[in-house]
């Protein structure tokens, strides 16, 4: 699909599709592990664990994704060094993808009452906090985490709050049809097939092999793709 008709709302996820994190996740998890005397696991490993939000990532690390070896208290201490050093180490080397402002920035300019947030597995307060430092919470008038709601995406309950944020804030119900996930793996576009919502398939972010086996309405190879595909840029 070439384009997607005017979105009242757009959702973009963070890690994979507004910044690159996967080396501060990986320094983060390693640094847990070593302490916890694991072995360490190599970049690319660790980034294909990313996604499905925090407690997960450290899961899947241990080896235990199921909860069948470790645990709860073990997996929470584990979990809370991570998260501990990963507070401090967050920005190391995150970035912001090339062309990520500018296509932000020509999205606002282009259609200034399409309202634009964040929803991300990743804890609400590092979220926020990176968004902050890159300059980023400009563009959106909300950034929920994983630990926002009682469940995380897939679940459409994230996406439909901020639906309903979204219609109070413009004075006019917005439809699932009028909203638009962007997101770099298939856990972002369940979430929109969840709620109903369009989709944007990130091929640029950390896990673009999950997006072959689910097909969003249309995929972005840079950011500067979410112009065309929106019919910003003829």
């Amino acid at each position: 699909m070439s384009s997607l008709s005017r979105p009242s709302l757009i959702v973009f996820d963070l890690d994979g599709t507004l910044i690159d994190s996967s080396v501060d996740l990986c320094n983060s998890i390693n640094a847990a592990l070593a302490h916890f005397n694991k072995s360490p696991l190599p970049e690319p490993v660790i980034a294909s664990y990313i996604g499905d939000g925090a407690s997960m990532l450290v899961r899947r690390a241990l080896g235990d994704p199921e909860g069948d070896v470790h645990d709860e208290e073990y997996v929470t201490e584990v979990l809370t060094y991570f998260l501990d050093y990963y507070r401090i180490h967050k920005l190391d080397f995150t970035y912001v993808y090339p062309g990520i402002l500018s296509s932000l920035e020509t999205i606002r300019a282009a259609w200034p009452e399409t309202l634009m947030a964040v929803l991300t597995n990743k804890p609400v307060n590092p979220s926020r906090d990176i968004c902050d430092h890159f300059g980023l919470s400009r563009f959106f008038f909300q950034n929920y985490g994983g630990n926002s709601f009682h469940t995380k995406k897939p679940d459409p309950h994230g996406l439909q709050t901020l639906i309903a944020e979204a219609s109070a804030i413009s004075g006019q119900t917005i439809a699932p049809a009028e909203t638009l996930m962007v997101g770099d793996s298939h856990v972002d576009i369940l979430t929109a097939r969840n709620a109903g919502a369009r989709s944007i398939g990130c091929t640029f972010g950390l896990a673009p092999q999950s997006l072959a086996t689910i097909q969003p309405d249309a995929l972005a190879h840079t950011p500067t793709d979410w112009l065309t595909i929106l019919g910003i840029n003829r």
